[in-house]
């Protein structure tokens, strides 16, 4: 079983990384690819390995918390990877945990596939189990300045259609990610592909 993978990324797209190490190149699932940077310099993966009669895919993560929660969220009746990459892609697992211990099942529902029923289990499931996991305290929201677009075009529209594809991928829908993008085009301070994907991940939180 693999722990952890360092290597350097190679490409980023809005389902996956490709790091590179020894001249192999590993694809890797992860619940925001855009929270990895393409540079010269090693990065460090934590692993999770899932084997399937048909597939066998790996899903990497930033830290260990979120490995481990992915881990926990996937022995949840109604939840696969995928479901559980969409539940992490904010970042901050202190929030859906916090959300499991005070069963704020309205809140677990915003998720992607994640309905009433899935809800409640992941609260019977999971609940007084994931104490060990608060420890990520990742800020969801970024702060930063930029000088405002010219003439009503956004300077940053091929970062915002890579958000809008990776939350694509992660199950959200078409019309959820409609009402949320004009409040991303008008938000002048997101310049990168991660700080549109956090700002919309917040948005959609809010949306049911």
């Amino acid at each position: 079983m693999y722990d952890y993978i360092i290597g350097q990324v190679i490409r980023v797209t809005p389902e996956y990384i490709v790091l590179e190490q020894n001249q192999i190149g590993w694809c890797i699932y992860t619940p925001n690819p855009f929270a990895f940077q393409i540079t010269d310099t090693n990065q460090q993966v934590f692993l999770h390995m899932h084997v399937r009669e048909d597939i066998q895919q790996l899903y990497g993560f930033k830290t260990l918390e979120q490995r481990e929660l992915f881990r926990k969220l996937i022995q949840v009746s109604g939840i696969g990877p995928k479901g559980a990459l969409a539940i992490l892609a904010s970042g901050n697992p202190s929030q859906v945990i916090t959300a499991i211990e005070s069963e704020d099942e309205s809140f677990l529902i915003k998720f992607p596939g994640v309905g009433k029923k899935t809800a409640r289990q992941m609260i019977l499931d999971l609940k007084g189990k994931l104490g060990s996991l608060m420890t990520d305290q990742t800020i969801i929201i970024p702060s930063k300045d930029d000088e405002l677009p010219l003439f009503g075009v956004n300077p940053n529209q091929h970062q915002l259609d890579e958000a809008i594809l990776a939350l694509s991928a992660l199950g959200y829908s078409d019309k959820e990610l409609s009402k949320i993008k004009p409040h991303l085009e008008e938000n002048d301070s997101l310049t990168t592909t991660e700080s549109y994907m956090k700002q919309a991940l917040q948005l959609l939180l809010t949306l049911k």
